[in-house]
């Protein structure tokens, strides 16, 4: 454990300038606060529609959600996973890395669980700052009904969702990472996964949930609500979300297996 600690502390500390870093808690606030304005800034023509409180926050988060699930998430995702390794690659340490005395899982386990941390911060600011900036909206635009309905479940369940349905992809591209030194291919295969899971997603192909890369789209499509109730507390462990955690277990032994093979001459 005080290996895993130590490896978790050193990939803070070499990664606290990065862009992957620092993208984890800008994007949530840029997003929020353009979708924030957009809203505020048009009310005049949101008003008329006149959306109950449940169908208002429906769409207000919707606004966030969609372009997270379908192109941000996915994208900030294979970038975090390249970032993660590309800086022992680009300084050449992964020798300097397994010469020191501690455990080759720990240090890969540190990787992995620093990743999982900044997909974490970065959706949890996304659920917090849609919650805070809707009461926000409310109070400058009094006729909105923003208040009229508790978002926070689904809220939850959504970006719940995302962060688990992203676990597959940061597994595969952690793998890709390792294996290759350079920008292009995993990026270039993140991407064509990317663009690939979106299409299979959005055309409902059956055997979409089996490409990791469309998981975040298909958890956001997903809205099973037990009958009579609210109809935006839909579950969170889906289909989607069990095969994104079978994706990311697997992927995970896998790239220990490739961590534990490097050599340290």
């Amino acid at each position: 454990m005080r290996s895993l600690y130590i490896s978790l502390f050193s990939e803070y500390y070499k990664s606290r300038k990065t862009l992957a870093f620092w993208a984890a808690i800008l994007l949530p606030v840029i997003i929020c606060t353009l979708v924030s304005f957009g809203f505020y800034s048009n009310a005049d023509k949101i008003l008329p529609l006149k959306f109950s409180g449940m169908m208002l926050w429906a769409r207000y988060s919707s606004a966030t959600l969609n372009v997270m699930g379908f192109l941000i998430m996915p994208f900030y995702v294979i970038f975090m996973a390249f970032s993660v390794n590309n800086i022992e690659h680009k300084n050449d340490t992964w020798k300097t890395l397994f010469a020191q005395p501690l455990n080759k899982f720990s240090i890969y386990a540190a990787k992995y669980l620093f990743a999982v941390l900044l997909i974490f911060i970065c959706l949890a600011l996304f659920g917090a700052l849609t919650l805070g900036f809707g009461y926000i909206l409310q109070s400058l635009v009094p006729k909105y009904t923003f208040n009229q309905y508790n978002p926070v479940t689904f809220l939850f369940n959504s970006y719940a969702k995302l962060f688990l349905s992203s676990l597959g992809i940061l597994s595969l591209q952690l793998i890709l990472s390792l294996i290759w030194a350079d920008f292009l291919k995993p990026m270039g295969i993140g991407f064509v996964g990317t663009i690939m899971g979106i299409v299979t997603a959005s055309l409902n192909w059956k055997f979409a949930y089996l490409i990791p890369y469309s998981l975040p789209t298909l958890a956001l499509q997903l809205t099973k609500v037990k009958k009579g109730g609210d109809p935006l507390a839909f579950e969170v462990f889906s289909r989607e979300i069990y095969t994104s955690l079978i994706f990311a277990t697997a992927f995970f032994i896998i790239g220990y297996f490739i961590v534990s093979k490097k050599s340290i001459k």
